[in-house]
C-alpha cells in the first residue's frame, strides 16, 4: 500500500513555503548591527583616524625629552639660563586621572602660586572661539579655560599659558568648555588669538603648532625676551595621548 501519493499542480499554481517569523527578526537584527557598527567607526574612529592622517604629519618636531621629574628652565632676556634643582615625586599607579582637573596635566611640575587673581577673555576668529574666560583662581577646566599658575599675565613679557579641554570634533561647541579646544588643531601658522582684559586688547600671532609627550615641560617655561602665548590641550581629539601646543608671539 502506497504511503506517498504525487498530485500534479494546476498550470500557474506557485507552491507557497511557510513564512518563518525568526527569518525576518534575524535579518532586523543584522542591520540593525551593522548599522550601529558604522556610525560608532564614523563618530569616534573615522574623527581620530582623519586627525592622523590630515594632521598629525604636520604637527610632528623632534624632542629633546625633558625628565617629567625636572622643573623646566627659565630663559631671561640677555639668553642666560637658570635652571631650578630636580625633585623627585611620588609615582601614583593604578589611578584614573581626571583631566578636566588643569592640576593633573603635569603633576610632576608643582608651583606654589604667588601671581595675582587674572580674569580675562579669549578670542579665535578662525575657530568661531569668542569671549571665552581665563581664569588662574581654579583648575576645573569644565568652568573656563585656565591661566596656568605663574606664568605671565597677558601682554606682559614671558609667556602666558592657557590649558583647554577637548574632544571629539563633531561635539565642538564655544559656550561648553569641555569641548572648546576640540577643533584647535585646525589652526594655521599665520591664525590670531586675541586676549583681552578690563585695560586693553592683546593680539598674538601663531608661529608654531606641535604635539608632544604629557611629561615634556617645555612648552611651560618662561622666555623674557618678548610676549608669548601658549595653548595647550590634549590629542588627538578625544583622546589624552599627547599634547597639542599651539605658540604665538604678541603683534
Amino acid at each position: 500500500m502506497a504511503i506517498y501519493s504525487y498530485i500534479k499542480a494546476p498550470p500557474g499554481y506557485t507552491l507557497k513555503k511557510p513564512t518563518n517569523p525568526l527569518r525576518y527578526l534575524r535579518a532586523f537584527v543584522s542591520v540593525f548591527l551593522l548599522t550601529l557598527g558604522v556610525a560608532s567607526f564614523t563618530t569616534v574612529a573615522y574623527p581620530i583616524l582623519s586627525y592622523q592622517i590630515l594632521y598629525a604629519p604636520k604637527l610632528q618636531k623632534k624632542l629633546t625629552p625633558i625628565s617629567p621629574l625636572v622643573q623646566p628652565e627659565v630663559i631671561l632676556s640677555n639668553n642666560s639660563v637658570t635652571t631650578q634643582a630636580p625633585r623627585v615625586l611620588p609615582e601614583v599607579l593604578g589611578t584614573s586621572l581626571d583631566f578636566t582637573d588643569s592640576e593633573l596635566w603635569y603633576p610632576t611640575h608643582s608651583v606654589q602660586s604667588t601671581s595675582s587673581r587674572l580674569i580675562y577673555s579669549l578670542k579665535i576668529p578662525k575657530i568661531k572661539i569668542d569671549g571665552a574666560t581665563v581664569r588662574n583662581d581654579h583648575t576645573d577646566l569644565r568652568e573656563s579655560l585656565i591661566h596656568y599658575k605663574d606664568t605671565a599675565a597677558p601682554g606682559d613679557l614671558g609667556n602666558v599659558v592657557i590649558f583647554g579641554h577637548s574632544v571629539l570634533p563633531q561635539y565642538f561647541n564655544q559656550y561648553d568648555y569641555h569641548t572648546i579646544f576640540s577643533t584647535l588643531h585646525t589652526l594655521r601658522l599665520g591664525d590670531e588669538i586675541i586676549l583681552k582684559d578690563t585695560h586693553a586688547e592683546f593680539r598674538y600671532i601663531i608661529n608654531e603648532m606641535y604635539e608632544t609627550t604629557p611629561d615634556d615641560l617645555t612648552p611651560l617655561a618662561q622666555r623674557y625676551d618678548n610676549r608669548y602665548l601658549t595653548l595647550i590641550t590634549c590629542t588627538p581629539p578625544g583622546t589624552y595621548l599627547r599634547r597639542l601646543i599651539i605658540k604665538a608671539t604678541l603683534l
